[in-house]
């Protein structure tokens, strides 16, 4: 039997959040924009891939990636990555599960590929530092997914092996790094179901009012 993991790294965005595609489609409906044209013109352009690569990697300030995206997009600039995801709520189940799993001495980690911090943190209000164990931005770091060196950071953060953990991301080119590595892979596409596939790879509850902790 394989042994239960100890450890959970979770994405931040579209995992503890509600997810980003309906927030960014939120966004062009109320900037009067044809559907798809923020796709289209900055995360499917190469020159738009180029900018966010550089702004999680900490090599662009926001305030430079919100000028920049909005020339190349043709949108006002200001404060425009707040814009984008206003709509961005956390995600309540995979939030409780989070906190149920550190409840029950699962060391829990958030890996985030980062957006700057000013003039809008994506981070605000959600308590990333009381809330978990470890926190890896990319931006802190220099490195992004799905670069290995930062999941290796995680792992040197929470104190275990890859083979004792789990990844959690909504994009699926990064979960195959971490595969490599050796972390159990969670796919996130719906809440309900991301939770349940945890609860199978941690070996406990993470949903209702079991609090237990779990034994070896």
């Amino acid at each position: 039997m394989t042994p239960y993991r100890k450890g959970l790294v979770l994405d931040f965005g579209g995992v503890l959040t509600t997810p980003l595609l309906p927030a960014v489609l939120a966004f062009e409906r109320r900037e009067g924009l044809a559907e798809g044209t923020l796709l289209t013109r900055l995360y499917l352009n190469p020159e738009g891939i180029r900018l966010i690569e550089e702004l999680e990697r900490g090599t662009l300030t926001q305030t430079q990636w919100n000028e920049a995206a909005g020339a190349l997009a043709g949108i006002p600039s200001a404060n425009l990555m707040g814009r984008v995801f206003a709509d961005l709520r956390p995600e309540p189940l995979v939030v409780a599960a989070a906190a149920a799993a550190r409840r029950a001495g699962v060391k829990v980690g958030i890996l985030s590929n980062s957006v700057g911090m000013a003039p809008w943190n994506l981070y605000d209000g959600h308590e990333v530092e009381e809330r978990y164990d470890a926190l890896v931005l990319s931006e802190v770091h220099g490195t992004r997914k799905p670069e290995p060196e930062i999941f290796r950071i995680m792992l040197s953060e929470l104190g275990l092996t890859a083979r004792e953990c789990v990844f959690v991301d909504d994009t699926e080119q990064y979960l195959t790094p971490a595969a490599e590595l050796g972390f159990a892979t969670v796919h996130a596409v719906e809440p309900a179901r991301t939770v349940a596939e945890l609860e199978s790879l941690l070996g406990i509850p993470l949903t209702g009012a079991d609090r237990s902790v779990r034994t070896p």
